[in-house]
């Protein structure tokens, strides 16, 4: 699911979706961070911005600086 949505990024280039991929999957992980509020999380060239809901991880924004 998280190759899928990715993939329905069209503002992004191809190749940054991997990228995108690795911050969704650690975000997803990671079961010891509470966010509550607005969280973010970086990568190389990408950005995730979302909000956990108990096992759910809702991504608001996605960014690329390429």
């Amino acid at each position: 699911m998280i190759h899928r949505a990715a993939h329905t990024l069209f503002e992004v280039p191809d190749e940054v979706h991997e990228e995108i991929i690795t911050l969704i999957e650690a975000v997803a992980e990671d079961s010891t961070t509470e966010a509550a509020a607005l969280a973010a999380v970086f990568g190389e060239w990408c950005w995730l911005v979302y909000i956990r809901h108990g096992d759910v991880v809702e991504v608001l924004d996605v960014g690329c600086a390429r």
